[in-house]
């Protein structure tokens, strides 16, 4: 069975068009992942103090970033939004004792378009964004994942998009293949390994843990989405994908909700 919640690195905007690693999993990932009911996209990029999903039933796209290729902004992701499926998201957010809210606007940002527009192309399933709250902590997304997991076996894909690493104060235009940086491989590696050795109290206690943590992750949001698909899938999981961009940015991804331990490094 095709997993049902997932954790992706969505790099810069460009990455729809550069030729990395990254890119080419992504493109291919879809096939693998199989064709849900609908989506949920917990987004670094879309930033709440409380849980809140879209129900705008055709989202726009929405593009926050500056600087990059004009073909980016001539871009559109025209999935139709889900409402119901974004009630029902909320309903069980608040049976979970979470103030949850719904947009009815809400379009997508670049967190969610970017990723969907590689692994499903077609933009042909519905969409629900959802935001992080980066003044709590790893905990807090833990369990509002987990009052998502009923959302799994309805047939509905979970997506953490965010970063396993977003140092952006390294950036210095450096090409895209730039080696990576010892200390961002070396957290992405603790994060792999932590989580395929089931140690979930650990993971929630990154920030003290994990290596280099904060010189990887100086304000949070970027990972935050990771443990709400970790929450989702029953904080069991593995690394299906490992790279970099930049030299800085830890491009890995992450599928949960399976028992199989074995960590797979793609460079398709």
């Amino acid at each position: 069975m095709p997993e049902r919640s997932i954790f992706l690195s969505h790099g810069a905007p460009s990455l729809i068009l550069d030729d990395a690693p990254a890119r080419r999993f992504l493109a291919g990932w879809g096939a693998s992942l199989g064709r849900p009911r609908a989506v949920v996209v917990a987004s670094a990029h879309w930033l709440t103090r409380e849980p809140a999903v879209s129900a705008a039933p055709a989202p726009d796209t929405i593009h926050d970033f500056g600087g990059f290729d004009p073909k980016l902004y001539e871009m559109h992701y025209r999935a139709p939004g889900a409402p119901e499926v974004a009630r029902r998201a909320a309903d069980l957010l608040g049976a979970a004792g979470f103030a949850a809210g719904i947009d009815p606007q809400r379009g997508m940002d670049h967190g969610a378009w970017c990723p969907l527009t590689l692994i499903y192309p077609a933009a042909d399933i519905p969409v629900v964004s959802m935001s992080v709250q980066p003044n709590r902590d790893p905990a807090h997304h833990l369990a509002v994942g987990r009052a998502l997991a009923p959302l799994l076996a309805e047939d509905v894909l979970v997506i953490g998009s965010g970063s396993t690493t977003h140092d952006l104060r390294r950036f210095r235009r450096q090409p895209i293949d730039t080696p990576e940086a010892p200390d961002s491989r070396a957290f992405a590696e603790w994060l792999a390994q932590t989580l395929e050795s089931g140690d979930v109290e650990a993971l929630a206690d990154v920030w003290r843990r994990g290596p280099h943590a904060l010189a990887n992750h100086p304000t949070p949001e970027h990972l935050l989405p990771f443990f709400v698909a970790l929450g989702a899938g029953g904080g069991i999981g593995r690394r299906v994908h490992a790279s970099a961009t930049y030299g800085m940015l830890a491009m890995d991804a992450f599928a949960f909700g399976t028992s199989d331990g074995e960590s797979r490094r793609s460079a398709a």
